[in-house]
């Protein structure tokens, strides 16, 4: 099988600088910044300093390392993808760290790893990548169907995996295998009446773990299919085709239940659970990409502008997403590095849809 050595995803360029000061009053006690949130390219560095302040598991460490690939900032990408091989199993697994039981979620790393060997030819990283490539294909616990699953023991099937592992298997050159896993994650998780995704899917048992329609969950799989579009070649438009229609039916879906706000209730369709912040700017980021690539319509651009206004207004003077579906339970509303990673990539895939 041949492998690609060209990245599909969009590089942009680094932003400005940014530093800040701790200002002491008289007293000795610190003063606070101003309560109003920032915008611009000082919104972004702050983003980007908190997101990097936190704490990070292997599916964290991977969607903050992309989110840096989005904001072109290629040493951090670099240094990011070497961590990420620092913390690699021998069966292949890279960044594991506190999720001993992760299958996809390594996955999500592969894409700063490709890159950073890209930009310093360190063999280590390539083997690195070949070898989570290899335990995706051949190792990793799967369903009858073949679908891979979220993690072990057990089969279960989550939401989250469209992003985690289908992606790098892209840009890895396996097309092949990167539809399989989509049409296998869609095929146990996908609620055609409601256009949704539902969360988790127990193969052994043959039944929902978690039949709700989780927005995290949502949101990872409208991102994870808009980037395998922009990766897949001019020969493959029949899988290009299938996959637009995917994406577009999840977005029709989630639109449906968007508040006035912008923002949904963390359970898409259920108003009794909390306001939520993350699917908003996750869709945005599929909906900018889209339309900048030319395979989504400019009349979901509306849709686009109300989420990302919606999540801006939850972002805090220290440049931290408020209100998102938040670490490490994932249970309440809260904080969470995808929340600023993808506050992060919606702004980079706006700016180049900007121009």
């Amino acid at each position: 099988m041949r492998r690609r050595d060209v990245l599909a995803l969009p590089i942009l360029a680094a932003a400005g600088g940014y530093s800040s000061k701790m200002v002491l009053a008289e007293s000795g006690k610190p003063v606070k910044h101003a309560s109003s949130p920032a915008s611009g390219n000082d919104l972004v560095e702050k983003a980007k300093i908190a997101m990097l302040c936190m704490q990070r598991a292997s599916w964290e460490q991977g969607v903050a390392s992309q989110a840096m690939i989005e904001q072109g900032e290629k040493d951090i990408i670099v240094l990011m993808g070497k961590e990420a091989v620092v913390r690699r199993k021998e069966d292949g697994r890279v960044a594991m760290l506190g999720t001993e039981n992760a299958v996809t979620d390594p996955g999500s790393n592969g894409v700063a790893i490709l890159y950073a060997y890209k930009v310093t030819g360190d063999k280590k990283l390539k083997d690195a990548a070949d070898a989570l490539y290899t335990y995706l294909k051949k190792r990793a616990p799967r369903t009858e169907n073949g679908a891979i699953c979220h993690v072990t023991p057990g089969k279960e099937i989550w939401s989250d995996a469209m992003f985690m592992t289908p992606p790098f298997l892209a840009l890895m050159g396996d097309f092949e295998e990167t539809m399989r896993q989509v049409d296998c994650y869609r095929g146990f998780l996908w609620k055609s009446d409601k256009k949704l995704f539902a969360h988790i899917w127990d193969d052994k048992k043959k039944v929902f773990k978690h039949e709700a329609c989780w927005g995290g969950g949502n949101g990872w799989c409208a991102a994870g299919m808009a980037q395998i579009i922009d990766t897949l070649p001019e020969d493959k438009q029949d899988e290009r085709k299938k996959l637009i229609g995917y994406t577009e039916e999840l977005l029709d879906g989630c639109i449906s239940f968007i508040r006035p706000d912008g923002l949904f209730h963390d359970i898409v369709d259920d108003k009794n659970t909390f306001v939520e912040t993350n699917l908003s700017q996750m869709l945005a980021y599929s909906i900018y990409k889209g339309v900048k690539s030319g395979w989504l319509k400019n009349s979901y651009l509306k849709a686009a502008d109300k989420m990302r206004a919606g999540a801006h207004a939850k972002v805090d003077e220290y440049g931290v997403v408020q209100g998102a579906c938040g670490s490490p339970l994932f249970d309440r509303s809260g904080t969470s590095t995808e929340a600023q990673a993808f506050l992060l990539m919606m702004e980079a895939a706006h700016s180049r849809l900007a121009g």
